[in-house]
């Protein structure tokens, strides 16, 4: 499996021979490896060195500070419960800590619902303490929210239907911006058990992030030329996808697997520790809570009963231990009949 690389700057301009190669090259990306690396997106420039040294600058922060953003989960006297802190989890496979961010962050109270936490207002450091970061990290969001529309206009065209037709679904989407460390803590990698090694290219490696597809709809991660991302091919090898600065790793979730009739592939993927820090900045672009997820006008594409995009996410990512314990805190908002 070879995982391409593509400059979808064309995706943003109007219709040219350019952006229909550029289609054609994201469409079979996310039919046969599903996963590629991007050049040419939104915010390019944010990820240069300087800047993402800024974005993960919170990293730096007093514990103490840390812990006023910590999620309910993790400290019962927080009303955060979908966004903020998690704290380092030592004794589970995923060994990591980090923030998790939504739209509020980039378009303010506006955006913040008190009556569903996957709305919710984000508890963010105050300014003083990492001066210029609140900005930096707003800006970049926007850029993955324009980066994550230019995808999926692409592969709507690439499924032979109406550009726009994922619009109206992302308006107003509950995306999520994630910053993460993995520490690289040897005497605690000494210390796991043998199913959390994998032999790779004839090296015995430490799992930090465990095989799994992404849930949702599109992944796209900021890289910074440290390895460590895999993606499986169909014949079961594990690959590195390229850790080239300055890109983006693209992936595509189950959910949109589904909603393609599989004609867009959700793939495996793990983390394997690069024997050092490693810092993770995923962006999961994501539709509105209340957007109706219903099948499309794909031949061959199975039918399903429409559902509600909120309950999906709030199904499945509540079963990760960053949200453990939480899931009874938001119910079902089904779609209602016409």
């Amino acid at each position: 499996m070879i995982i391409p690389r593509i400059d979808i700057a064309p995706l943003f301009g109007s219709p040219t021979a350019a952006r229909d190669a550029a289609d054609r090259a994201v469409m079979d990306a996310a039919s046969t490896s599903g996963f590629m690396t991007i050049t040419g997106f939104r915010g390019a420039d944010m990820l240069a060195p300087e800047n993402r040294r800024r974005l993960l600058a919170i990293f730096s922060l007093p514990e103490e500070e840390k812990h006023r953003l910590w999620r309910w989960n993790f400290d019962h006297s927080r009303p955060n419960v979908y966004r903020g802190w998690y704290p380092l989890q030592k004794g589970t496979l995923s060994q990591k800590e980090g923030i998790d961010m939504g739209p509020d962050l980039a378009h303010g109270p506006a955006r913040i619902r008190t009556d569903d936490p996957l709305s919710e207002e984000t508890p963010l450091p105050p300014e003083e303490a990492v001066p210029g970061w609140r900005d930096l990290a707003a800006a970049y969001y926007r850029a993955m929210e324009e980066t994550g529309a230019a995808v999926m206009r692409s592969l709507a065209r690439g499924l032979g239907l109406k550009e726009t037709v994922f619009d109206a679904a992302f308006k107003s989407g509950v995306s999520t911006l994630r910053l993460a460390r993995y520490p690289f803590l040897p005497e605690v990698e000494a210390e796991r058990p043998e199913e959390h090694f994998v032999v790779h290219a004839g090296k015995r490696r430490a799992l930090v992030g465990g095989a799994h597809v992404d849930s949702g709809f599109v992944t796209l991660l900021a890289q910074d030329g440290v390895e460590g991302l895999q993606a499986q091919a169909h014949s079961g090898e594990w690959i590195d996808v390229p850790p080239v600065e300055g890109t983006l790793a693209v992936n595509f979730g189950k959910l949109l697997e589904r909603w393609t009739g599989g004609q867009v592939r959700a793939t495996l993927h793990r983390v394997v520790s690069p024997g050092r820090e490693r810092f993770s900045i995923p962006f999961f672009y994501e539709p509105a809570a209340e957007a109706e997820i219903a099948p499309l006008p794909i031949e061959g594409a199975a039918p399903f009963e429409p559902f509600l995009y909120g309950d999906h996410v709030w199904e499945v990512s509540t079963n990760f231990v960053e949200l453990r314990g939480v899931k009874h805190l938001r119910q079902p908002r089904r779609r209602v009949a016409s």
